[in-house]
């Protein structure tokens, strides 16, 4: 009989744990109506720590090209902090995704907006978005190898094309003109997961790097 207890008491509680881990996530804080998600991603090396309004400082370039998404108020201003220089008056409309692509003029740094909004979102598949940054390289491509087929074609430089796809095991390689890079093997998956996949360097010398995408957490 006690044993019988115990073992009731012991589903009790796990019934119990679980219940508040649902809830949590049902009232987790989140960002307020018409908030907006942004990241810097430095396609040059060396690295640079950047901070985007009042996000964390993140280390970026290299293998890492890209910081989390940092949450903003959409419609408003908000600043990007690169090492000691500080990019201001910029602004993306609410209820949005967008990459800011950083380039250095002289000793100033600029940034390129990429709008990463998705209208339709597919819980069954993951999103593979691609990104041309390459240097000079007018139109980029993405194909599978070894077979060749386009998962992308024709992406213009400084942006970027995305399509749902099963999560399933393949490898690819990225095209500028006549020049490819070495074919790399996709991550390993999951339904709803994003992985951008950047095409650096330049377009004699193109360089693919992927990067499972990142969010901040919303903190009141």
């Amino acid at each position: 009989m006690h044993h019988a207890l115990v073992l009731v008491l012991i589903a009790a509680c796990g019934l119990a744990a679980a219940q508040e881990g649902v809830l949590s996530q049902l009232y987790a804080a989140r960002p307020p109506a018409g908030s907006s998600y942004v990241r810097v991603v430095n396609p040059e090396a060396p690295a640079l720590a950047v901070r985007v309004a009042k996000g964390s400082v993140q280390s970026i370039g290299g293998q890492t090209p890209a910081g989390s998404y940092a949450i903003v108020h959409g419609g408003q201003d908000f600043s990007v902090q690169v090492g000691d220089t500080e990019i201001t008056g910029l602004q993306v409309r609410p209820d949005s995704f967008h990459t800011l692509v950083l380039r250095r003029s002289g000793k100033r740094y600029a940034v390129t907006p990429v709008d990463d909004t998705t209208d339709t979102e597919d819980a069954l598949k993951a999103e593979l978005r691609f990104y041309n940054l390459a240097r000079a390289c007018p139109e980029a491509a993405l194909a599978l190898s070894p077979s060749g087929t386009l998962v992308f074609r024709s992406v213009a430089a400084n942006g970027s094309a995305a399509r749902s796809v099963n999560p399933v095991r393949a490898a690819v390689a990225a095209q500028c003109g006549q020049v490819s890079t070495p074919a790399q093997q996709l991550p390993a998956l999951q339904p709803g997961d994003h992985l951008s996949l950047f095409l650096l360097g330049t377009a004699q010398a193109p360089v693919l790097v992927m990067q499972t995408n990142r969010t901040d957490v919303f903190k009141r």
